[in-house]
């Protein structure tokens, strides 16, 4: 037998405050204290230690405790669990299996080698997530470099920043640092599909459309000129998978647009200002339940007793 360990003990209160109890070796007991009923388990998250051959070696559990009035018809608990090999390092996941809200997109590279080995397909460490230029206050690009915040699944999400503009810079540096501004020093080739997405299942891998579109701007007369890349627009598909009464995100296409302008050169001691900004936005491409649907006609007839053996 494996003792559970109580590794953490917070309390609620009625305002949604939390304070980490000092000693959590003792659980509270539910009581009553004047019109509250306090120490009740609002969730509960444990976490399983276990050997490869499939041996629980360790079992810890971390309660939230709170408060609620004796009037009330219903409270609403959390239960989580997790599991952990002993002498690895968990991987950070979106979901399991389909993303939740507000976790980071898994992203990932496909090394040199590729078919083999296979178990190398993609490097999915919690640094090689998709990301997106993150806004300064004094709204600087050049300050703003290396400044980058994760794409969180379901969120919308703009930044941008405003680059000073001399008759001094070389037009090709400029493109190479406004492009490793919008995409980052290494932007993924892959996105999972699910939340629990494994490195060798390489179906559930999508990888990421790149899209180039140029605008035409004209700053002044000069003859000379070079397209720079101003902004990056992410769209991420995505559609309701699985059962209809738990359905899970599920990540379909992914498709990164670069928008470039043509720069004019400046003439010698003018400066301009450009806006350069960074955007995401999530489309659920489910399909609806048409109105009007017409049901498939009935067929009269006995299916076998083990027909959906082994499915419930």
């Amino acid at each position: 037998q494996v003792n559970i360990t109580v590794q953490s003990i917070v309390v609620q209160s009625l305002n949604g405050m939390r304070t980490l109890l000092n000693g959590s070796d003792v659980l509270r007991l539910p009581m009553i204290l004047d019109e509250l009923c306090i120490n009740i388990v609002l969730g509960v998250t444990y976490h399983i230690t276990y050997t490869d051959s499939g041996e629980i070696t360790a079992a810890a559990a971390s309660f939230v405790l709170g408060a609620i009035n004796k009037e009330a018809l219903s409270i609403q608990q959390s239960f989580e669990i997790s599991f952990t090999q002993v002498n690895t390092k968990p991987v950070p996941l979106s979901g399991n299996p389909g993303y939740v809200v507000g976790l980071p997109i898994r992203a990932g590279f496909q090394p040199q080698g590729y078919p083999f080995p296979v178990e190398w397909l993609f490097n999915t460490n919690e640094y090689s997530q998709l990301t997106i230029l993150q806004s300064t206050s004094n709204q600087d690009c050049l300050a703003a470099q290396g400044a980058r915040t994760p794409i969180l699944f379901g969120y919308n999400m703009i930044s941008g920043c405003k680059l000073r503009i001399t008759a001094a810079m070389k037009c090709q540096p400029l493109t190479q640092t406004l492009l490793d501004l919008l995409k980052g020093q290494s932007f993924p080739e892959y996105v999972a599909s699910f939340g629990n997405s494994q490195a060798q299942n390489v179906l559930d891998w999508v990888p990421i459309t790149h899209l180039h579109i140029s605008e035409q701007r004209i700053y002044n007369t000069f003859q000379s000129s070079c397209q720079i890349p101003v902004s990056l627009e992410i769209e991420v598909k995505w559609t309701k998978y699985g059962s209809l009464v738990n359905p899970q995100a599920r990540i379909v296409n992914i498709t990164a647009t670069i928008t470039s302008t043509t720069l004019k050169q400046l003439p010698s001691g003018r400066e301009r200002t450009i806006p350069v900004t960074s955007s995401v936005v999530f489309t659920d491409i489910s399909s609806p339940a048409e109105p009007g649907y017409k049901a498939w006609p009935t067929i009269n007839a006995k299916l076998p007793f083990d027909f959906f053996f082994p499915f419930v």
